[in-house]
């Protein structure tokens, strides 16, 4: 359906593609992986014609639809959700356009002379809209947009009003009701919710078209692609199977490109003794010329490439008291919605407490209950003796100063720290070589997430609460926190939509319902496997 042709693709100094091919053929789910900055977004849109390769061809087969889904998601505003989602349906949606102006015109007094001419027409629209499943559209488009986590007010209300994450999720809810041939999805599980997540996951799974996505949820691509390709070093490698089978042969083929090199390594020293010892002695002179020829013929093995892996260790954080914090009696409401009515909470030290609920249960304010960024209506919230809280949440990273260097938000944050342990700490949350020279404003979402989490766990507190920590981070960050944390000996609570970080992390859980916190011993894993749902909103 689409082939990439021997493509380059360069991007200032940067070579993205050096003749690169590859190939996505019907009813294939691929996984796009690479490092931040390989060329994945120029991928999608060289195949949707935004960008020309520099050399070689993209080809989309004639009459393939394709439906592009990006993190840029342009303005919106002045119509329903709905109509925006319907508005990517095709004529469908012109015809849908239509009807409602009609309708206004019908109950506008000022065109009541015209009233026999606008029913009349109407009426043809409306069986041009009925032939065409308009009607069943509709219906298509609220359960698209149910699925993705949105109330009815939301569906009709103005889309201009709602935030930056929700109008992505009814672009995305667009590219899903088109259905088109086939689908390109960029980070599409990003500013999700793991109910909205794992119907997503279905959703795709049931998608009958081809499929090409990035994502930086493991667990996510790991249940939906059956093929991935890597962008490395300018090329495209393919690989059958899905994410985890992926991570599997890349690492078979380093160990056996790794034994190679060495093979070949040791002959190469065994040959160059050989000469070196006998190029002068006129009886070994054939020999010696023999191997010279030989060696200036052999192809060289490369190492294979290391890929730039960071680690973070915790310092040891100070002791806290056995009760890290206790809520009583607790009551919280906003306007007439109540969330708290007498909640009563204990979290002793070294729990890793996950908290989960269905949208709106009130797990980010549990949160900022707890760190005291929210005051409760009544009952009380007492941390514990010794406690020293870090608190991590989206609006952290608008708190960041733009017009300070990566190092100067560091240095001002820790003034008695050494130049090298700064450093070295940028490093371990991705920041290298000239990258600490950067500014706040310029930093991408997910370096800020990263410098945010590096200020905070510099000088680590013993009680750690994170709201949906993982946003934003890609899967080697990920992977260095998970592993940071899982030797972190102090107690976390928080909030996240990413299942790997949730089974690896967790030891208790914190279900939030109507009726009271629902406590889980044990972890995410077991959570499941005692409710036999992924999250609460999946309840049957």
């Amino acid at each position: 359906m689409i082939r990439l042709d021997n493509i380059s693709k360069q991007n200032g100094q940067q070579l993205l593609f050096i003749e690169a091919s590859a190939a996505l053929q019907r009813g294939e789910k691929i996984g796009l992986v690479g490092p931040n900055g390989a060329g994945k977004t120029t991928l999608f849109r060289m195949i949707t014609g935004q960008e020309p390769p520099d050399e070689g061809l993209v080809m989309v087969d004639r009459g393939v639809s394709v439906g592009f889904f990006s993190q840029d998601v342009g303005e919106m505003s002045g119509r329903s959700a709905v109509a925006e989602v319907m508005d990517g349906a095709g004529d469908v949606s012109t015809v849908a356009a239509e009807l409602v102006a009609l309708e206004a015109a019908m109950a506008d007094p000022d065109q009541l002379e015209k009233l026999d001419e606008i029913i009349e027409r109407f009426g043809e629209v409306q069986g041009r809209f009925e032939a065409l499943g308009g009607y069943a559209l509709e219906g298509r488009a609220r359960e698209v947009l149910a699925g993705l986590s949105f109330s009815q007010a939301m569906m009709d209300g103005d889309v201009g009003a709602l935030s930056g994450g929700w109008k992505m999720r009814v672009a995305l809810a667009r590219i899903l009701l088109m259905r088109p041939d086939v689908m390109l999805l960029d980070e599409p599980s990003n500013h999700l919710d793991l109910e909205s997540l794992i119907w997503l996951e279905n959703f795709l799974k049931g998608y009958d078209g081809a499929l090409l996505m990035t994502s930086h949820d493991r667990e996510f691509m790991n249940r939906i692609v059956n093929k991935v390709i890597e962008i490395d070093g300018g090329g495209l490698t393919s690989y059958n199977g899905n994410y985890e089978f992926y991570e599997q042969q890349r690492a078979n083929a380093e160990k056996q490109q790794q034994a190679q090199f060495e093979r070949q390594q040791a002959m190469l020293a065994k040959e160059i003794n050989f000469i070196e010892r006998f190029k002068a002695r006129a009886s070994h002179a054939a020999q010696v010329q023999s191997r010279v020829k030989k060696l200036d013929k052999i192809e060289r093995v490369e190492p294979p490439k290391r890929r730039h892996s960071v680690t973070f260790e915790f310092q040891p954080a100070p002791r806290s008291g056995d009760d890290v914090v206790n809520l009583k009696g607790v009551h919280k409401r906003y306007g007439s919605r109540v969330i708290y009515e007498g909640l009563d909470l204990l979290v002793r030290r070294r729990e890793r407490c996950c908290v989960m609920g269905i949208n709106g249960a009130g797990k980010s304010t549990l949160l900022k209950l707890v760190t005291g960024n929210t005051a409760p209506d009544a009952g009380t919230i007492t941390l514990g003796g010794s406690v020293k809280l870090g608190y991590f949440a989206q609006h952290a990273m608008e708190l960041l100063d733009g017009e300070r260097t990566v190092f100067q938000s560091l240095e001002n944050q820790f003034p008695r720290a050494s130049q090298g342990s700064l450093r070295s700490l940028a490093g371990c949350f991705g920041f290298s070589g000239d990258e600490v020279e950067k500014r706040c404003r310029v930093l991408s979402g997910g370096e800020k997430a990263r410098l945010v989490m590096a200020m905070m766990l510099y000088d680590p507190p013993n009680f750690l609460v994170l709201d949906e920590p993982t946003n934003h981070l890609d899967m080697a960050t990920k992977e260095m926190l998970v592993a940071a944390l899982a030797q972190y000996e102090g107690t976390m609570l928080f909030v996240s939509h990413d299942r790997h970080f949730l089974a690896a992390l967790s030891n208790r859980v914190l279900e939030l319902t109507p009726e009271g916190i629902h406590q889980y011993d044990g972890g995410y894993t077991e959570y499941v496997a005692r409710t036999g749902q992924e999250a609460p909103g999946l309840r049957n």
